[in-house]
């Protein structure tokens, strides 16, 4: 239990919070509504499912490598403003006007024209996404130096957050009423333009409004030029290994990557099961009740789940918490047995506030323990402060899971004879599915939780950092 109250220099401004959980929204929000637009290259655009899956998957591998560049960057960088600002101000305008342009497709154009397009597009947006993405995390570890602090920083921007998936849910119905769009693609085209102003107009805020560490006197920064950038490349090398060798680190990258890619490889499960076992097939009955779910998910793990989660952590410790809440999803996820109920569809929202501990938890924690490694890595290797480092692997390891679970998730539906072609679904491979989605993240789940059982960076640990680091370098 902490014994410390924070110091008031420590404490982070509720204007700035507002400001970076507004950056968190845009975070969330652009890579939700991506997802649902993406269903729209098969129906509004002719793209064929093959084709559609390429466009999914290709530019992953471009955001894998240009994701730890942007972190050795604006770690690097040194500006009147900041290591990470200039790049956040730049990064919302071109990833909302990049968002835009990758969605004004006309479906009238050849196939492998609008292939390419969008392919093109998708690299030059993810640079926007990138520049906007990596060092808003790297600014979130080092706008506090207070254990607790961090965790109520990261829980208030996972809250706001959350309101991306109340609202990515309905992008499906939006976009397929006729009585607000003409046809599907007009809808894509001009609801893009929607999502993008309002990213950008959220994204500027932790820009103009979010202050970091003063990095006047940090030591050991790489010059960052063009004819410097063979000897750069090295060092990233370089700062990659050294992060790897974090034993910490690695296991909250271990338990993220479980936790994550267990809840990613079921996430449309739900869906099918909904309408081919809830409502036999029958979509038009299922309504609705599949939007709804994950919308309520989304009220649950923001308004609920991560303010207790927060709470444990201030009691009992980020390691102990992360424990109790990822237990307590295991919790929700048995309970999805009896939830599914075709009798009373209403009982699926009761494993909802158990299963919201998973992700709730989960980042919200994570992000804070992660910022209590950068500290440990200053300590053991010294200038420059590498958030921006740490930042792009964590989430390098994210998305790793989500490309995975794509692959998986469709394989699991193939075993369990799961045919996208029937209007109803055999009792057996229903039965399966339903099974598959219960134990697998409930596996998942209990892998992470013996990760980090041993994982040893406590708060006394964390502190007796802090003071060493202030002794060595001093305030900053």
């Amino acid at each position: 239990m902490s014994a410390k109250n924070i110091v008031i220099k420590d404490k982070v401004p509720l204007g700035q919070k507002a400001s970076f959980g507004a950056g968190h929204l845009v975070l969330n929000l652009l890579p939700g509504a991506l997802g649902v637009f993406m269903f729209f290259l098969l129906t509004a655009f002719g793209m064929s499912p093959f084709l559609a899956g390429l466009l999914g998957g290709l530019p992953r591998i471009f955001d894998a490598l240009s994701d730890p560049i942007m972190g050795f960057i604006t770690d690097n960088t040194k500006s009147r403003w900041g290591r990470r600002r200039p790049y956040i101000f730049i990064g919302a305008i071109l990833s909302g006007l990049f968002f835009i342009l990758l969605w004004q497709m006309d479906e009238n154009n050849s196939q492998t024209y609008n292939f390419w397009y969008f392919l093109i597009m998708s690299m030059v947006f993810l640079i926007g996404n990138t520049m906007f993405a990596t060092p808003l995390i790297g600014l979130g570890y080092e706008m506090t130096t207070d254990y607790n602090e961090r965790t109520r920083l990261m829980a208030f921007s996972q809250t706001v957050g959350q309101v991306a998936w109340m609202i990515v849910p309905w992008f499906w119905v939006l976009i397929a009423n006729p009585d607000l769009f003409a046809d599907q693609a007009t809808g894509v085209r001009q609801l893009s333009v929607v999502v993008g102003g309002i990213c950008i107009a959220l994204g500027l805020l932790p820009a103009i409004f979010c202050e970091g560490l003063d990095d006047s006197k940090m030591e050991n920064r790489k010059e960052i030029t063009f004819k410097k950038a063979l000897s750069n490349l090295k060092e990233l090398f370089q700062s990659i290994i050294l992060v790897s060798k974090n034993k910490p680190f690695m296991k909250l990258c271990a338990a993220t990557f479980l936790v994550f890619n267990g809840f990613q490889l079921v996430a449309s499960f739900s869906y099918f099961i909904i309408v081919f076992y809830m409502f036999n097939g029958d979509y038009g009955a299922a309504g609705n009740w599949p939007a709804w779910f994950s919308t309520i998910t989304a009220v649950a793990t923001a308004f609920l789940v991560i303010p207790i989660v927060s709470k444990i952590a201030d009691l009992f410790g980020k390691r102990r918490a992360f424990i109790i809440s990822t237990a307590l999803s295991i919790v929700g996820y048995i309970l999805k047995w009896w939830g599914f109920s075709p009798e009373n569809p209403w009982l699926m929202f009761m494993p909802i506030p158990f299963m919201a501990f998973g992700l709730g938890g989960l980042f919200t924690l994570m992000m804070s323990m992660t910022a209590d490694v950068c500290d440990l890595d200053e300590l053991e290797n010294g200038m420059p402060r590498r958030e921006g480092t740490f930042g792009a692997i964590y989430w390098w390891m994210v998305k790793l899971g989500q490309a995975i679970a794509l692959v998986l998730g469709g394989l699991v539906l193939e075993l369990v004879g799961f045919d996208q072609n029937a209007a109803t679904q055999t009792v057996e491979t229903m039965t399966r599915l339903r099974i598959a989605d219960i134990l697998i993240p409930a596996a998942t789940a209990g892998l992470a939780i013996w990760v980090m059982v041993s994982y040893s960076l406590t708060e006394e640990r964390a502190r007796e950092i802090q003071d060493k680091l202030v002794e060595r370098r001093g305030k900053m």
